[in-house]
């Protein structure tokens, strides 16, 4: 191979990794829609909040974890009636294939019927966490019946 040949590859590996890279920055943290999976079955039935509960699954050695586990225990303490459940991923692998979780931290926001909402793959985006939580919460809210 010639030096301008091996050059014109480590350009084009670079450019790919780089697309990667955005396309994926760009979507950690999104909300997305999901399937309706139940999820009653995650922790006690009083570990669940009787309006919405936000779902983080984490491992012993992630990163960013904790200071999810600090924004969504900012936002449980602001709302009445929403709890957090923190699930460990290497106590429960099974839950991994189940929710299909691909990163940590992975939080799922569940209605009052402990139904998916919201997923958000990565440390969620205050906005966009803030607003579906702002919409399960309304959806289940008397004056929305």
């Amino acid at each position: 191979m010639t030096v301008g040949a091996a050059i014109a590859v480590l350009v084009g590996v670079l450019a790919l990794a780089t697309v990667l890279g955005l396309v994926l920055r760009r979507q950690t943290g999104r909300a997305r829609s999901t399937a309706a999976l139940g999820a009653d079955d995650l922790a006690a039935a009083e570990d669940y909040g009787t309006t919405a509960t936000l779902v983080q699954f984490s491992t012993p050695t992630c990163a960013r974890c904790p200071a999810t586990r600090r924004q969504l225990d900012v936002l449980v303490d602001q709302h009445t009636g929403v709890r957090r459940i923190e699930v460990d991923l290497a106590e429960r692998p099974d839950l991994a294939e189940r929710f299909d979780v691909m990163q940590t931290p992975t939080v799922l926001l569940l209605d009052a019927q402990r139904t998916v909402r919201t997923r958000f793959g990565g440390p969620p985006r205050p906005s966009e966490l803030a607003a579906a939580l702002d919409s399960v919460l309304t959806a289940d809210s008397p004056e929305t019946r």
